[in-house]
């Protein structure tokens, strides 16, 4: 197939396309190319490439043109930059994939919206499965869940051929430096601070990069129309996921720092992946495993994260944290 991968040079989006590619179909790839998207990601990987916004009827015209279907990873992605600022979420997640599935409805081409466990919003016990109602929590979450929402109602208003797939916290190489894993990895190297916000006891299932492309691929081959699809990974708190990290790097314990929690931060997110599973979808590494690979791709690499903490990054690491770690 030729397929258009929208935030395919983002961390997820740019492993979807090498997977692609590798099975043998033809990638265009639509990227912003906002903070978080990086070309380089994409480095020595055939493919064609449009920079511009989901959010505009002729960017989207022209990188779709002769496209079989659509898998949507465009967004506007943390829930800490939600809180700061939300209007970009809007944008992207709602206007966005509003625009794309007014594309893929008049083209009569396949949809996948990429998106996340967040929606669900807290799971004190037990799994949330497809059909639960939408309790998002942040600005983050409840954008996604608006995109989602779109998706729905394409399909039974228009007969659109869409589909959503709900991921687990993924991790893995080139991720952004921003997210808890890929921060404390990088700050432990540096020996800089690890920032666990309130008592770090929150719980989130981990799953590996390669493992979630994986689900959306299969999704996107086999998936039913009007269909959505979790991918649940492995559970772990965030204070398990800090003392691996410390250990694996060997960084001094008294680098974590519990800080003021995130405004409305859920405590728990799990997954139950039986429609998936149904489909054939097995998680093949352990969150064992993949945590001891990426932190060593991410000792080996720091010519790929050092500009990025240097630039951008650093600046909003300040704005986020400098203020909760001298409190």
């Amino acid at each position: 197939m030729r397929i258009l991968v929208t935030g395919g040079c983002g961390f997820i989006g740019s492993h979807f396309v090498k997977r692609l590619v590798g099975a043998g179909d033809k990638v265009v790839v639509l990227d912003k190319l906002t903070y978080s998207g990086n070309v380089d990601n994409l480095e020595g990987v055939e493919h064609a490439f449009v920079q511009g916004d989901i959010a505009d009827p002729g960017v989207v015209a022209v990188a779709a043109e002769g496209c079989d279907a659509v898998v949507n990873f465009a967004a506007e992605s943390h829930v800490d930059r939600s809180i700061l600022g939300a209007g970009e979420f809007i944008r992207t997640d709602v206007l966005g994939t509003h625009v794309l599935l007014e594309w893929a409805r008049q083209a009569e081409v396949r949809l996948v919206q990429v998106s996340t466990d967040e929606v669900y919003g807290d799971v004190a016990d037990g799994a949330s499965r497809e059909e639960d109602p939408l309790r998002p929590s942040s600005p983050y979450s409840a954008s996604k869940a608006g995109g989602d929402l779109q998706v729905l109602a394409y399909v039974r208003t228009y007969g659109l051929d869409g589909l959503i797939t709900r991921g687990a916290n993924t991790y893995g190489p080139f991720q952004y430096p921003e997210k808890l894993i890929p921060l404390f990895v990088t700050n432990a190297l540096d020996g800089e601070a690890l920032p666990v916000y309130g008592d770090g006891r929150q719980r989130r299932e981990w799953l590996h990069v390669e493992d979630h492309c994986a689900a959306i691929e299969l999704a996107l081959r086999e998936g039913e129309t009007g269909g959505i699809y979790n991918a649940g990974g492995e559970e772990r708190d965030n204070l398990e996921v800090t003392q691996r990290i410390l250990e694996l790097t060997g960084a001094d314990p008294n680098l974590v720092r519990h800080v003021e929690d995130r405004p409305g931060h859920d405590r728990r997110y799990c997954l139950d992946s039986s429609r998936l599973e149904a489909l054939g979808w097995r998680r093949t590494r352990s969150f064992e495993d993949g945590i001891v690979e990426t932190v060593a791709w991410y000792r080996d690499r720091r010519d790929w994260w050092e500009p990025i903490k240097s630039g951008e990054s650093r600046r909003y690491y300040e704005q986020q944290y400098a203020a909760r770690l001298a409190g």
